[in-house]
């Protein structure tokens, strides 16, 4: 098992954050619907800025540790884990038995990706 390192952690620390602000900057304007698309769009590029700064600075450090095939994997499965709380505190909506399957389905590819050595 290979030792954790700051280029190993930091990089899933900043994904996970610039997962945060995309999150909200894609879906978080679902909860005002009454609200003008055109703000809509220019409030959801400014909380998408720092997404970028975490997210392009995380891909530069983790790419001396991870491959780039690794690093899309933990950006999906990070992704989808942001969303899944998100969804349920934010959105307010339930998940359900095929979310779980789908998702676990998904934690089953990452774990190829990590793992087949070719």
């Amino acid at each position: 098992m290979p030792s954790l390192t700051l280029p190993h952690i930091l990089p899933i620390v900043m994904l996970f954050g610039s997962n945060i602000f995309m999150t909200f900057a894609w879906y978080g304007h679902l909860s005002y619907k009454g609200v003008a698309l055109w703000l809509v769009v220019l409030v959801s590029w400014m909380i998408a800025a720092p997404e970028y700064m975490l997210a392009v600075p995380a891909n530069r450090i983790g790419s001396a540790v991870y491959t780039a095939a690794e690093l899309k994997t933990m950006q999906e499965v990070i992704t989808l884990t942001v969303f899944a709380g998100f969804s349920v505190f934010w959105l307010k909506e339930s998940l359900s038995w095929n979310h779980a399957i789908g998702f676990a389905l998904i934690a089953a590819g990452a774990f190829f990706i990590f793992h087949a050595k070719g």
